[in-house]
């Protein structure tokens, strides 16, 4: 089963496309929505003026961000270290090589021994800033329905303590050419993503707790 089926039937969040409309909103547990914006790519193959709707590649950027009760030193102990996500509950398990250093990689298996992999690689880090950056290599379109993908993590001061987490995406969908199925067009890949990172940050609060918790 495919992670972005699988994933949204299990942990309810299926209505990751709605809650990532608008980031102006903020939940009683101090998690806030994601803004998307789709920003027109070239057409992909021939496409003249009568071009159909559905031919145009759109880059999908992705901004969730949640609030925390912990301080950032503590958040980026726990989240900082791009050889380890095991505070992720999708990942099962992650092998990889050269640390922290630029164009270190990395292996997620998803869900459970022998479950489907994502390879990343990393190509900006901070322990300063509190922040990484890396890409995916590769994966299969059926697990993340997406290409060209890249994603940037950090961690803040969130004012009047505690800390603010933000995990922004950008990618394309996972058939980039005109007329793509439905599996693998712009809305299943904002969904897939946004799910994603839904579940990673709303691991976090359960963790470190919300600000006034």
């Amino acid at each position: 089963m495919i992670l972005h089926d699988s994933y949204f039937l299990r942990t309810g969040v299926s209505d990751a496309p709605a809650r990532a409309a608008d980031a102006s909103k903020t939940s009683p547990d101090g998690r806030k929505n994601a803004q998307k914006n789709l920003h027109a790519g070239p057409c992909l193959g021939r496409c003249g003026p009568g071009c159909r709707a559905g031919a145009w590649a759109d880059t999908a950027e992705i901004p969730l961000t949640t609030e925390v009760a912990a301080d950032p030193a503590e958040v980026w102990a726990a989240i900082g270290d791009f050889q380890d996500m095991s505070w992720h509950p999708v990942v099962h398990s992650s092998t990889g090589e050269n640390g922290n250093a630029i164009d270190a990689t990395r292996v997620l298996t998803l869900e459970a021994e022998g479950g489907p992999t994502i390879s990343e690689v990393l190509y900006k880090f901070s322990d300063e800033k509190m922040s990484y950056s890396y890409r995916i290599t590769e994966v299969l379109v059926e697990v993340l329905p997406v290409t060209n993908y890249s994603s940037h993590l950090t961690v803040k001061p969130r004012d009047g303590g505690g800390s603010l987490i933000e995990w922004r995406g950008a990618f394309y969908r996972g058939y980039p050419n005109n007329d793509p199925p439905p599996e693998l067009n712009d809305e299943a890949a904002i969904a897939a993503v946004s799910g994603v990172y839904q579940a990673g940050l709303d691991a976090l609060v359960e963790k470190f707790g919300a600000p006034g918790s």
